[in-house]
């Protein structure tokens, strides 16, 4: 048996298939989905959502929100996703590299959740583009 995963933005349904599994990235660490899998709602960090399909795996920069698993359904509420085709690589390493060194030169508090706000979108990004 599969799932259903829906993943929707402000914007749009960024998603709707069945899948075989999916890594949700949690505020606490990675979690796995699989068929039948207990009902629940996690709230989700920013970072990359891994869905598999047979053997492939796609991922999907998430930046934050919400998932329900219920009765094999995934339903993921997500303020932006974007996905290997919609990222164009040379900007996001570039994003990467600047949001990096922006973090580590952070000096007030304010500044470094700003910091690490940006940094986690942008490293998000670049790991899914697979660099």
């Amino acid at each position: 048996m599969s799932l259903q995963i829906c993943v929707m933005t402000p914007d749009c349904i960024f998603l709707n298939k069945e899948v075989d599994e999916i890594i949700l990235p949690t505020n606490t660490g990675q979690m796995g989905v699989l068929s039948n899998h207990a009902p629940l709602i996690t709230a989700l960090d920013i970072g990359v959502m891994l869905v598999r399909t047979q053997k492939d795996w796609e991922s999907v920069a998430v930046m934050g929100g919400f998932a329900l698993v219920k009765q094999n359904q995934v339903t993921v509420l997500v303020n932006e996703a974007e996905s290997k085709e919609t990222i164009d690589p040379q900007e996001a390493e570039e994003t990467f590299a600047t949001a990096k060194a922006t973090l580590e030169q952070a000096a007030g508090q304010k500044e470094k959740v700003e910091a690490n706000f940006a940094f986690k979108r942008a490293r998000a990004r670049y790991q899914v583009i697979g660099a």
